[in-house]
């Protein structure tokens, strides 16, 4: 049974993808609930149902009592029993019966799908953003956006349905059964609600508010706590614990006061609504037994009086709080939307077609960045690397040789210029054919938090276990593959590799991203520092399959260990983000220029930095 009403509405349906979702926070709303159109109707036509039914359910308590007052007990039975059994199968079969597919509407087809179809989406949708987009925020924040939005807005659409449709409909029942008995009873009720929508107003307008508020302290709390988590070894190697702690202190401290204000609001609430709803009782009980005394009403009607106005005690906080939990609910939508509902920027342009690489040859045409500044980042350059030239790039920290990648790659877009390959703009290119058509390995050899061999075959989902190997053993790999095993006793390829690669050295983790690009085998390669992580020994061992990678493809290299690109064709030496020298090494060499004062000075192979002799490997800026 509830796998039907949980399979009514599927979460994955295909939708029109936008690079631009509304921004507003009710079409926002709207693009999710699209596929929930007629269970929303069901749902809020049984909420009116349900509803109705409770206040016939009390109106006819007060005929019982009526009845009971006016008949004999010996011809009770006789003359309603028949009724009253109608009324006791109706009771026990066809309400339980609405109430039940009203519940499973509810529980099992619209909250969790709703949240679900939020959820997938919402990720869809940021993992489109751009690589900048990513650098430019807390991963922690990101995460814990995508996190509270989905269930938050599950939230509303469930008060929609559990609370609000039925309150209201349950009030105006409540109006017309009163009207029914007796016009003049609905005079203490109209004095008691129009109070209490001002203070509905009053608390709504002030939750929402309070509640974006404390939710966007408590993302700053996530961004802030998984930042520190994410680089703990910086953490305890500066010895920075208690920095961390104040660090995070400042914004958990202003959760807390966002928090307390938040709850000041509902204490007022809780407050002021307790002393309306004793004027509720009072007024229209106290009018009934009035009516009964001067022989204007019944004993039943005194009584189902009184039982509608305690019903509507104990609904009333429950709607104030579902009504002000909707709103609360609402606050944490806007506030995740800030992330959610962010355009996507740098997208393939119209009619981009896949990237065809026939030669692998690249071309720098006038090309520009400079991250929104009028100085630093690289450019003007115009450079020609023809199909299957080797090329290394040299120059300081901050000379632009990562951003001349990154460019190559579209992880930006140029501010001026453009980038070729075999005569394509990378502009006019699907991002994923570009991609895929360049293998690169960094420094930062970052691994995915999953097996080894998730990690290698990333590089080539398809390949054959045979395949992944045969990369894990030209990376040098294999051997300590083999020795690996995770806390949970999964073993070699199996094996776990932590957070960002975490469990492994810095060389386990770099051999590991040559075979996940060995494996790849794409025409284009970008190396970015690619052996700077391995000792001596295995980067001797590794030169030669590096070498035989390098065979038939347009390649990329940079790296401060100059000895690693002596071999190439071409060297291009990079200063201010220009190109100052472009040559093969002797040439470079007898040229007496920079690149030669820079081999003049390594000491163990290491580019200096700043003029002063280097000592180990820099990290790519």
């Amino acid at each position: 049974m509830f796998r039907f009403f949980e399979n009514l509405v599927d979460p994955y349906v295909a939708y029109a993808q936008t690079d631009e979702p509304p921004r507003k926070l009710w079409p926002f709303l709207r693009t999710y609930m699209m596929p929930f159109r007629k269970v929303f109707a069901v749902t809020g036509v049984l909420s009116i149902v349900v509803a109705v039914v409770e206040i016939w359910l009390i109106s006819y308590m007060g005929r019982v009592v009526d009845l009971l007052s006016e008949q004999e007990p010996a011809t009770f039975l006789r003359d309603y029993g028949m009724e009253l059994l109608l009324v006791a199968v109706f009771v026990m079969t066809l309400r339980p019966a609405l109430y039940g597919l009203h519940v499973a509407l509810l529980n099992n087809a619209i909250v969790p799908n709703f949240g679900t179809i939020v959820r997938w989406r919402a990720h869809r949708h940021v993992l489109r953003q751009s690589v900048g987009w990513f650098e430019n925020d807390f991963a922690g924040r990101i995460a814990n956006r995508i996190m509270q939005t989905p269930p938050a807005a599950g939230e509303v659409v469930f008060q929609v349905f559990d609370a609000i449709t039925y309150s209201i409909a349950y009030l105006v029942g409540a109006a017309v059964l009163l009207f029914g008995a007796d016009p003049r009873l609905l005079i203490p009720m109209a004095l008691w609600f129009f109070p209490y929508m001002i203070l509905m107003r009053w608390t709504v307008t002030r939750v929402g508010v309070a509640s974006k508020a404390s939710s966007d302290a408590r993302s700053a709390v996530t961004g802030r706590v998984v930042d520190s988590y994410t680089n703990i070894h910086s953490v305890k190697m500066f010895a920075h614990h208690d920095r961390e702690i104040d660090y995070a202190r400042e914004v958990i401290e202003k959760t807390r006061r966002t928090l307390m204000n938040e709850m000041r609001v509902y204490s007022v609430m809780d407050l002021s609504l307790t002393f309306l709803n004793g004027i509720l009782i009072v007024g229209v009980v106290g009018w009934a037994i009035y009516l009964w005394v001067g022989g204007l009403a019944s004993v039943g009607l005194v009584a189902a009086a009184a039982a509608l106005v305690l019903r509507l005690n104990a609904m009333t906080g429950w709607i104030m709080w579902a009504v002000s939990n909707f709103f609360q609910n609402l606050g944490v939508v806007s506030e995740g939307m800030e992330t959610i509902a962010q355009p996507i920027t740098l997208v393939d342009g119209a009619g981009a077609q896949p990237l065809r690489v026939t030669e692998g040859r690249i071309a720098l045409v006038g090309l520009d960045h400079r991250y929104g500044r009028k100085e630093g980042g690289m450019g003007p350059i115009d450079l020609v690397v023809e199909p299957g030239q080797k090329i290394g790039l040299v120059g300081q920290s901050g000379a632009g040789k990562t951003t001349l990648v990154k460019l190559l790659l579209r992880f930006y877009d140029a501010d001026a210029g453009d980038v070729l390959i075999d005569g394509q703009s990378v502009r006019g290119v699907t991002q994923d054919s570009l991609r895929a058509a360049i293998g690169m390995v960094q420094q930062d050899s970052a691994l995915l938090h999953r097996s080894v061999r998730d990690n290698i075959l990333y590089g080539k989902p398809e390949a054959t276990e045979a395949e992944m190997i045969a990369a894990a053993r030209k990376a040098e790999a294999h051997d300590f593959i083999m020795t690996l095993q995770d806390g949970e006793g999964r073993r070699a390829y199996d094996a776990q590799v932590g957070e960002r690669g975490v469990k492994l050295s810095g060389g386990q983790r770099q051999r590991i991203a040559l075979a996940r690009v060995i494996l790849k085998d794409a025409p284009i390669l970008v190396l970015d520092e690619a052996t700077s992580a391995l000792d001596s020994e295995v980067e001797a061992a590794i030169q030669t399959t590096l070498y035989g990678m390098m065979e038939g493809k347009t390649v990329i290299a940079i790296a401060h260990r100059l000895s690693t690109i002596a071999r190439m064709d071409r060297i291009i030496v990079m200063e201010n983000g220009r190109i100052i020298e472009d040559g093969p090494h002797e040439a470079l060499l007898a040229q007496g220029g920079t690149y030669a004062r820079y081999w003049q000075r390594q000491s163990g192979g290491f580019l200096a930095i700043d003029g002063q002799p280097g000592d180990g490997a820099q990290a790519a800026e």
